[in-house]
């Protein structure tokens, strides 16, 4: 009555449970802005069904997104079918780039801004413009916070944009300009920054 060694009650032979589909997997890419911001793509599922997808804002880069139940099909009646793992490429930004939740860039500054201070834009990802303090005597390599211009959260808070100044050294000079220069020479004379 106990169907054998290692049977179920009444001899009915080893049972199958259901499996659920494989897992399938597929990739994206991104430009940086959508990423920051968030999209909805089309990729190809089981048999080269389109499957949309949306992208949630602040996506990383290498980040895989689980699509559930977008898999191959059930193996049983009783099963579900395995999900979409969708690996994410963003492409770099010519100006921006990212740090954790802070959106990053250069901010090339002249050497008279630096050293005499001025108000300057900073050119956001949504394409407008912040104005920017440069206190007077700023060295190369100060960053400046924009505080809630970086990537947004899921909490509806949002990283800062922090623009790093690079002070631009002049490849040409007209007369007068150098003239000026070599005067700032003389008087910096004493100085030595180096000590």
């Amino acid at each position: 009555g106990f169907g054998g060694f290692g049977g179920p009650p009444g001899g009915a032979g080893p049972r199958r449970t259901p499996r659920k589909g494989r897992d399938l997997h597929a990739t994206a890419s991104l430009s940086f802005r959508q990423a920051v911001a968030g999209d909805t793509v089309i990729v190809s599922g089981v048999g080269g069904k389109s499957i949309t997808a949306r992208i949630p804002p602040g996506v990383k880069d290498g980040a895989t997104i689980r699509l559930r139940g977008k898999g191959e099909p059930p193996m049983g009646a009783s099963s579900e079918p395995g999900d979409l793992l969708l690996k994410i490429t963003v492409k770099p930004h010519p100006v921006f780039s990212r740090d954790g939740d802070n959106l990053t860039l250069d901010l090339p500054v002249t050497f008279a801004e630096a050293a005499l201070g001025a108000t300057v834009g900073v050119p956001t990802l949504d394409g407008g413009q912040v104005k920017v303090r440069i206190t007077p005597g700023t060295p190369s390599g100060r960053v400046l916070r924009v505080r809630g211009r970086g990537v947004h959260r899921k909490d509806g808070s949002a990283g800062d944009l922090l623009a790093k100044v690079q002070v631009m050294v002049p490849q040409r000079l007209t007369d007068e300009a150098k003239a000026a220069v070599e005067t700032l020479q003389r008087l910096d004379a004493e100085i030595d920054p180096r000590e």
